[in-house]
């Protein structure tokens, strides 16, 4: 049993592990106990102030175990809490990892690292393990391997290199499950599938019931799933798949969940428009903790948009307390909110009365007047020639990082735009840094004659060159990219992240103190829109230079 005290020493070999990918991130030992205070809390508030980590009949599950630092972490609590209740140390460890914690682990190698974290030793049952009735080798921690399901996809007639006949295939098969892509996860024995269990099944309660040999019914489900999986797309194009742990967790309705996942759910995110409506709209969810700063959750692992953990409550009917931690230490009081005010969730409490006071307006937003993607339907690798030399009827295009020339019949939409005034912006803005504090490049203007590939949006045309450069003054403003700020969770900046912004009347040079007037904000609220948002520089309109993504 000693061996389960060397998580006091320095240092925990926990903290030493390096994660596997971005894609499935092993959580650190102070991440994992700040998400179990939570469920303590809450569980005390429940249960008549009675602590979770002294009943006997509590059980655990982390359905997508790595390194085993919830179900360990929980363990050591249990120990420690039951010893009046089981006083024999040995029998009390024995009762804990036997009756109370279990683990789906996600790949063979978590599995044995779960378990060395929990049993201290490979096999569950092996000599050394300190839970001594294990009767299996995997003890309550699971693995075992799982195949995708394919389908979908193009029937395709080829030659049979040894007979010659022809034979009927399929290409571009997708799991009907996960939606991995065939081409890349359709492996050998020698190779993880990535087919995680959990999410594998249509019938989630009987698979559970499957993989431990009874109806289980948890009090506590914990943990941090995977989050993405490449899904054939150009070069390393990733969907989500953290949303479907999830709802597979959730559908096991135990009476508290945890879960640490990307925040990009908040207000974006491939695929994740859905997942994002049923969250906003789930009252069970008590509280949300983000971490909106890169790299500060999960030190060393880049995910764009920060990382989060919310706590839902099978019992809870209500709004949700929202905190924001950045270096360690919580940002003001939380706030209590509903989740579902906005289409998306505004991640800073002090951000709310700012967007109320604007949106008392009522006044049009300027995602009405942005382009979508592809405003003149040419792709960004679409480059025409150096110079208009023997082009019949020449147009200027805006591509990415270089200017070149195309001729018009070449332009294949929105051919009425390319002789007005235009505000371009780029699509991808952001950079490498910890903290984002841009959220939009320089605008630029081009003139008649000027078209773009999805490299930009046009944000807006007009019929005036004076008209355009006011409306680019607007948007180079902090008020204007802060508000972009509200929906916009990584590089990515399409039309919906202008809808918080106003379409204000440009008769005039916008300038952010007029912003300020115009929606009576406070000193303080100004303060805190120029703590988030740093000023452009002075070079208006520099067309070569914000052709640059990264500004």
């Amino acid at each position: 049993m000693g061996r389960l005290a060397l998580r006091t020493h320095n240092p925990d070999v926990l903290t030493c592990i390096a994660n596997l990918s971005n894609d499935e991130v092993f959580t650190p030992p102070e991440m994992a106990n700040r998400m179990l205070d939570s469920v303590a809390t809450a569980w005390a508030k429940a249960n008549g102030g009675a602590e979770l980590w002294a009943d006997p009949t509590a059980t655990f599950l982390d359905p997508f175990t790595k390194s085993g630092v919830f179900l360990r972490e929980i363990a050591r609590r249990m120990i420690d809490g039951l010893a009046p209740s089981i006083p024999d140390l040995n029998e009390r460890v024995d009762h804990v990892l036997t009756r109370q914690i279990y683990g789906i682990a996600i790949t063979e190698l978590t599995g044995y690292l779960a378990r060395r974290s929990v049993y201290c030793s490979k096999h569950a049952n092996g000599p050394h393990s300190v839970a001594r009735s294990s009767t299996t080798e995997s003890g309550n921690i699971w693995f075992q391997r799982t195949e995708h399901t394919w389908g979908g996809g193009k029937r395709e007639f080829r030659s049979d290199p040894l007979t010659g006949d022809e034979i009927a295939i399929y290409t571009q098969r997708k799991c009907t499950y996960c939606g991995a892509n065939e081409e890349e996860y359709g492996r050998g024995a020698e190779l993880e599938t990535h087919a995680y269990a959990l999410i594998h099944t249509n019938n989630v309660k009987a698979r559970t019931a499957e993989l431990f040999g009874e109806d289980m019914q948890f009090d506590v489900i914990i943990g941090n799933p995977p989050y993405q999986l490449s899904d054939g797309g150009h070069g390393s194009s990733a969907a989500p798949i953290y949303q479907m742990f999830v709802e597979k967790a959730l559908e096991l309705d135990p009476r508290f969940a945890v879960f640490v996942t990307p925040s990009r759910w908040f207000a974006g995110g491939k695929g994740l428009d859905e997942y994002r409506k049923k969250m906003l709209g789930d009252r069970r969810i008590r509280s949300i903790v983000d971490y909106p700063k890169l790299y500060e959750a999960f030190p060393g692992v880049k995910i764009r948009g920060g990382v989060s953990y919310f706590l839902w409550d099978r019992d809870h009917d209500g709004p949700c307390t929202i905190q924001t931690m950045w270096d360690g230490q919580p940002i003001g009081e939380p706030v209590v909110r509903d989740l579902d005010a906005y289409d998306v969730l505004v991640r800073r409490n002090e951000a709310v009365p700012i967007l109320e006071k604007i949106q008392a307006k009522h006044e049009p937003t300027l995602d009405a007047r942005v382009s979508s993607q592809k405003p003149f339907g040419l792709r960004t690798f679409v480059h025409g020639q150096e110079t208009r030399q023997g082009i019949k009827d020449p147009v200027q295009l805006f591509g990415s990082r270089k200017v070149t020339w195309v001729d018009r019949p070449d332009i294949p939409v929105n051919d009425g735009w390319i002789d007005e005034w235009k505000v371009l912006m780029t699509r991808v803005q952001g950079t490498s840094a910890a903290v984002e504090t841009k959220f939009l490049s320089k605008p630029i203007v081009a003139g008649p004659g000027t078209a773009c590939t999805e490299s930009y949006l046009v944000a807006g045309h007009f019929g005036s060159e004076t008209e355009a450069n006011q409306y680019a003054l607007y948007l180079r403003t902090r008020f204007v990219r802060f508000l972009v700020s509200l929906r916009k969770s990584t590089q990515d900046a399409p039309r919906n992240v202008y809808a918080f912004v106003p379409d204000v009347p440009l008769d005039r040079e916008w300038s952010d103190a007029l912003l300020y007037e115009r929606y009576g904000l406070t000193v303080e609220e100004i303060a805190f829109i120029e703590s988030q948002v740093a000023a452009h520089d002075d070079d208006l309109f520099d067309a070569a230079a914000d052709a640059d993504v990264d500004d």
